[in-house]
């Protein structure tokens, strides 16, 4: 089977149908706190975002943790990063880019933090796209990878209003014991390994959808925050992201 799910093309299209890129980074943006603490306790200089097109945790770790950053695509528009950049207050120079094929191309240095954002549930084969990964990954190094949880209800919402988009997901690999089973085989040891987040829901082109669509996801949206603040807990059947942090033993 084809390892790919996309293909250049299909990332071309996406982010060309997207506007708005340009957008200020928060200090409390999406897994801030994981990131930070995972800066601090370990001392880390170095990082690279894999797959992580326009640059917004590269951004992130830039501008509040101050790290020597790479970012790696298959495709990027560099006019689109440099005008991240400048938004975000930093130089054109300030972040490093690949942009090359992960499955043609050598490390020429590891880091001290490998993440990806949304990029493994891409491909077919996890084992194989997870040790492309740790290849990047310095000896005492920290493997950061997060990915949406299509199990939970938010995976329904795709699956019957976005299939498209559904399709092009693997959702057998949204499994912590999975991802943790690999990562230990790769001689990694697992910090943790497990849902995140309450709830949530989204629609890649919900400006596109039927009224009707729109207004049923923002109902349930509205019952599923007034759940969770009742009963806060991380789910497989509602938590919208999994996470999976790991060290490289020296």
């Amino acid at each position: 089977m084809d390892n790919l799910l996309t293909d250049r093309n299909f990332w071309v299209n996406y982010w060309e149908s997207k506007t708005g890129l340009s957008v200020a980074i928060p200090a409390n943006y999406l897994f801030h706190q994981q990131l930070s603490n995972i800066v601090k306790s370990n001392n880390v200089k170095s990082a690279i975002e894999l797959g992580g097109f326009p640059g917004y945790y590269a951004v992130f770790l830039r501008k509040y943790l101050k790290l020597d950053v790479t970012l790696l695509d298959y495709f990027v528009h560099q006019p689109i990063t440099h005008q991240l950049l400048k938004t975000n207050n930093l130089q054109s120079d300030d972040i490093h880019i690949i942009e090359t094929d992960l499955f043609n191309y050598t490390p020429e240095k590891q880091y001290d933090l490998v993440l990806s954002c949304g990029l493994i549930e891409h491909f077919n084969d996890t084992a194989d796209i997870i040790n492309r990964h740790i290849t990047f990954l310095k000896p005492g190094g920290t493997l950061f990878i997060t990915l949406p949880n299509f199990k939970a209800l938010n995976g329904w919402f795709q699956k019957n209003f976005d299939r498209e988009n559904y399709d092009k997901h693997n959702i057998n690999c949204m499994d912590p014991a999975l991802l943790k089973t690999i990562v230990e085989n790769a001689g990694l040891q697992v910090k943790q390994a497990g849902y995140f987040g309450k709830f949530s829901l989204w629609l890649e082109n919900e400006k596109e959808k039927s009224a009707s669509v729109k207004l049923f996801k923002k109902t349930t949206w509205l019952v599923g925050k007034v759940l969770t603040k009742i009963f806060p807990f991380e789910s497989r059947q509602l938590s919208p992201y999994i996470i999976i942090e790991a060290k490289k033993v020296s």
